[in-house]
């Protein structure tokens, strides 16, 4: 753990985000005393609710039917 005060912490941001995504712990000091800890973000997963877009959304019944004009251009004559 590497504790620094505010003026070194200014000076050295980009190596503490670097140590800080290396997992170390980096805690900021004001007069000699801990602050704040900088910590890695992340970010909160949403959990999903099945069904959400149902009676939204609607697929075509010939969807899955080849086109014969864009196999020619695949696959040629």
């Amino acid at each position: 753990m590497q504790i620094m005060n505010i003026h070194q912490a200014k000076t050295n941001l980009s190596q503490l985000i670097e140590k800080t995504l290396l997992g170390e712990d980096v805690i900021i000091a004001k007069a000699g005393k801990p602050v704040v800890k900088l910590v890695i973000f992340k970010k909160k997963m949403q959990l999903r609710k099945p069904g959400l877009l149902k009676g939204k959304i609607s697929i075509a019944d010939d969807f899955d039917e080849e086109d014969p004009s864009i196999n020619k251009l695949f696959y040629g004559e």
